[in-house]
């Protein structure tokens, strides 16, 4: 299982940790994200050991994923938040593969997701 915490109110300009822990061991792990009305996109991915990551355009430069394996959690700091970051966040964790998986339908567990939201 995979719990997410860390969303809440943030103004723009903000930062905001997101940590999502594991109740086992993960491979690749992920962040995603879905507005209100909109389909869930791709945020951020990080292989097993934490050597490799990957970024969708829109948060490159601003997010960073992270992992500590000892912890079994997953992190992502969000710097300089913009509006259109809010969303409902979501970590993704697979049970074998071990790179950098930026697919939905390649993960296997999902968390409940945390809420982000981005004032003006």
């Amino acid at each position: 299982q995979l719990q997410a915490s860390g969303g809440g109110l943030v103004q723009a300009g903000g930062s905001l940790r997101l940590s999502c822990a594991a109740s086992g061991r993960t491979f690749a792990m992920g962040w995603f994200r879905q507005a209100p009305g909109k389909e869930r996109e791709f945020v951020a991915a990080i292989n097993w050991s934490g050597t490799s990551s990957y970024y969708a355009a829109s948060v490159k430069g601003r997010f960073t994923i992270s992992r500590n394996n000892a912890k079994n959690t997953l992190y992502l700091q969000m710097n300089s938040l913009k509006t259109d970051d809010t969303a409902l966040y979501y970590c993704a964790a697979d049970s074998s593969q071990i790179g950098v998986i930026t697919s939905i339908r390649e993960y296997d567990y999902w968390g409940q997701g945390t809420l982000v939201t981005v004032s003006s």
